[in-house]
C-alpha cells in the first residue's frame, strides 16, 4: 500500500506495465493491479512476438506508486562541450569538464570494445533453443490445447549448463538446442525452472554439442549509463544478433511471465521476440539476461541482474531445484503524512512504513502486529516511502533486501510499538497467493461429480475465462491456513441427474454438508463421505445444489463416457486416493 495517487494516474502506470498483488518478498505496495496478460510489457521466445500482457487497475484506499526514488543522472558531456566550458571565464571548471569529456570517449571506446568481445564470446557460449509446447485448458482441464513451437537464446554458464528463461521452456514437451555455425540440433533437458524470476536451467547429454563450446562467468550489476552488447536470436533472422546500448536504471520491476516484482536493468539496447534467455555482456561477463521489453516504445528492455541469477542458480544447486523468493507476508503503508508519524509516535528523525496487514501463514504474523512501524531491516534503515538506499545516491524497495534471502534465514527487524523499539527475528520463506497467479509446466487440478466440474481458482482460469469478475474479491482475500484453495463450481455438464443446476457456473463452493471447503482435496473427500445419503453444496451466492450420491455416482461414469473424459478427476487427486486405499488395505 504504497503512496497517494490519483485512480487516473494510477491506471496511465498500470497500461505501461503490469505489477503484482503479491511481491515476491510478500511486501504488498498496495498495488491493485489483477495479474492479467498486460499490452505493455511482453517477454521474448519468438512464437510469442504478438503476445503483450495487460493489466487492470483496481480501486484502492491507497493506490500505486513506486516505492523508489531514482536520482536524476546527467548525461556527460560531448567533447565540443567540454572544449567550450574550457574557454569560459569559470577557469576552475576546466579540469572536472575536461574529464568528463575524456570519461565519455573512454565509454564509447569500450562500447565498442565490449561489442566485438561480445561477440567473440558468444560464437563459443550462446545457444538457439527450440521449444515444442503444450498448454493445458484450464476450461477444459481434461485437455491440452494444439502443440507450438517457440524459439528463444540461451548460454552457457560453468558446470556444462545452459541458462535461458522460464518463459521459453514453459508447458515445454520437446526442447533441442543449437550452437553457432552448426546445422544440428541437440535434444535437451529442463533440470531446474523459476518462473517467479524467468530463468531456467538446461542440460545437455550429447558430449559432441560440447565440442569448443566455453562458458560465461557473471559479473555485477552495471552502473548507469555503462554499456552492454545484448547477444541472441532474435526475429528477423537465424544467426547470431549483438545489439548495444547503455544501461537506463536499476530499481524492482514487474516480471511479466512470473507476475512477481524483483530487481531488473532497464537498457536502451533493442531487444526482441528470440532474445529471451540471451546474455547482456559487458567487460567480457554476464551482466544479466534479456528477458522482455516495453511495448509501444523505443528501445526499453528490461535484462535479469547477477543477484537474482546467482539466487536462482544457488538454490537449484544447493537443494536440486527451484526454491523460491522469501516472504514476509504483509503489507505497508508509507509515513508521509507528518500527522500520521505523531500518531504513532515517531519522534523527528524515525523514518519506516506502516504494517496494515499480515498474511496468517507466514512467520511475520507470530511477529509482528498491526500498527507496526518498521524502522529498519538487517540494520538498513528504511525511508517513510519504503525505499533503501542502493549503490551510489540511489533507492530501491526494501523488499529487495527481503527477497534475496534464502528460505529459512532470518531477518533483524526493528519496528516502533507503541512508541517504544523493538528488535525482533523474523523467519522468511516463499509464500503462496491464495489464487496462483502461473500453472506452468502442470495440469490443472479438478474434480467432476454429477457432471458438476469443480476447479481451484487460478489467475490463468480467469484468463481463459477473459474476465475478472472474480478477481477483486479472491485478491484481496488471504490464505488462513497452509494449502488453502478458493474452489469454483465451473460448469455443469448436461444430463438428467443435474437438471435445473445447468446455468450454475463460475460460483465460489462454500460448504458441503455443513463443513467449509479447505481446497480441492477436502471436496472431494467431503462428497464421497456422503455415500450413506445427500450431498448438499452451498454456493457463493447462497444457491444451493442437492444430488443423492448414489444416483449422482451412477450418473458420474455415464457422463464422463458421454464428453469422452477420461477421468473424473486430475491425476494429482487420483494418485492420493490410490494411495489412501492403498493405506487403508494395509491397515486391514
Amino acid at each position: 500500500m504504497i503512496g497517494m495517487r490519483s485512480t487516473a494516474a494510477a491506471r496511465a502506470v498500470s497500461r505501461r506495465l503490469r505489477f503484482s498483488p503479491n511481491n515476491p518478498s510478500g511486501v504488498e505496495t498496495g498495488r491493485t493491479l489483477v495479474p492479467h496478460f498486460n499490452n505493455s510489457i511482453k517477454h521474448h521466445s519468438a512464437s510469442d512476438a504478438k503476445s503483450c500482457f495487460r493489466a487492470r487497475n483496481r480501486d484502492s484506499s491507497f493506490s500505486s506508486v513506486r516505492l523508489y526514488s531514482t536520482f536524476p543522472v546527467s548525461s556527460p558531456p560531448t567533447p565540443g562541450a567540454a572544449c567550450a566550458a574550457a574557454s569560459d571565464d569559470s577557469v576552475e571548471n576546466n579540469g572536472a569538464d575536461a574529464a568528463a569529456a575524456d570519461k565519455h570517449v573512454a565509454m564509447r571506446s569500450a562500447a565498442k570494445d565490449d561489442a566485438y568481445h561480445a561477440i567473440e564470446l558468444a560464437l563459443d557460449s550462446v545457444v538457439k533453443i527450440f521449444t515444442v509446447k503444450s498448454s493445458p485448458s484450464y476450461l477444459l482441464p481434461w485437455q491440452n490445447r494444439c502443440q507450438r513451437e517457440s524459439k528463444g537464446s540461451g548460454f552457457v554458464i560453468s558446470g556444462r549448463r545452459i541458462l535461458t528463461n522460464a518463459h521459453v521452456v514453459a508447458d515445454h514437451t520437446f526442447v533441442l538446442v543449437r550452437k553457432h555455425g552448426s546445422p544440428i540440433r541437440y535434444r535437451a533437458e529442463v533440470q531446474a525452472v523459476g518462473h517467479e524470476c524467468d530463468l531456467a536451467i538446461l542440460v545437455v547429454e550429447n558430449e559432441k554439442f560440447w565440442e569448443g563450446m566455453n562458458f560465461l562467468e557473471l559479473g555485477d550489476i552495471p552502473f548507469l549509463q555503462e554499456a552492454v552488447a545484448v547477444v541472441g536470436y532474435p526475429q528477423g533472422g537465424d544467426n547470431i544478433s549483438v545489439t548495444k546500448g547503455v544501461v537506463s536504471r536499476v530499481e524492482p520491476t514487474e516480471y511479466v511471465h512470473g507476475a512477481t516484482q524483483l530487481l531488473a536493468i532497464q537498457i536502451d539496447a533493442a531487444i526482441n521476440s528470440g532474445n529471451s534467455g540471451g546474455p547482456a555482456i559487458m567487460g567480457g561477463k554476464v551482466a544479466g539476461v534479456a528477458f522482455q521489453n516495453l511495448c509501444n516504445a523505443e528501445n526499453i528492455g528490461y535484462i535479469i541482474p547477477v543477484p537474482v541469477i546467482k539466487h536462482f542458480i544457488a538454490g537449484v544447486e544447493e537443494t536440486g531445484d527451484y526454491v523460491g523468493f522469501c516472504s514476509m507476508g504483509l503489507s505497508f503503508q508509507p509515513t508521509g503524512n507528518a500527522q500520521l508519524r505523531e500518531h504513532f509516535n515517531m519522534r523527528p528523525g524515525l523514518t519506516g512504513v506502516l504494517v496494515s496487514r499480515i498474511n496468517p501463514i507466514s512467520d511475520s504474523y507470530k511477529v509482528l502486529k498491526k500498527d507496526d512501524i518498521i524502522l529498519s531491516f538487517d540494520g538498513v534503515l528504511i525511508a517513510n516511502d519504503g525505499s533503501v538506499p542502493f549503490r551510489n545516491r540511489e533507492r530501491i524497495t526494501f523488499d529487495h533486501l527481503v527477497s534475496m534471502k534464502k528460505p529459512d534465514d532470518t531477518a533483524q527487524v526493528k519496528v516502533l510499538r507503541g512508541g517504544k523499539e523493538l528488535e525482533l527475528t523474523v523467519a522468511l520463506r516463499p509464500l503462496k497467493p491464495l489464487v496462483p497467479v502461473h500453472q506452468f509446466d502442470k495440469l490443472p487440478s479438478y474434480y467432476i461429480f454429477a457432471g458438476l466440474v469443480f476447479l481451484p481458482l487460478t489467475q490463468p482460469y480467469l484468463d481463459d475465462y477473459g474476465e475478472d469478475w472474480l478477481c477483486e474479491r479472491a485478491r484481496k482475500e488471504l490464505p488462513q491456513k497452509p494449502g488453502q484453495q478458493l474452489i469454483i463450481l465451473s460448469q455443469v455438464l448436461m444430463d438428467d441427474i443435474n437438471t435445473g443446476y445447468e446455468h450454475l457456473e463460475d460460483l465460489l463452493v462454500k460448504k458441503v454438508n455443513g463443513t467449509e471447503v479447505d481446497n480441492l482435496r477436502h471436496l472431494r473427500q467431503l462428497v464421497e463421505d456422503s455415500s450413506k445419503g445427500n450431498v448438499r453444496l452451498d454456493l457463493d451466492d447462497e444457491r444451493v445444489i442437492v444430488l443423492n450420491y448414489d444416483k449422482a455416482e451412477l450418473a458420474t461414469s455415464r457422463i464422463l463416457k458421454r464428453y469422452r473424459i477420461p477421468s473424473s478427476m486430475s491425476k494429482d487427486l487420483a494418485d492420493e486416493q490410490n494411495e489412501s486405499n492403498i493405506e487403508l488395505a494395509c491397515s486391514k
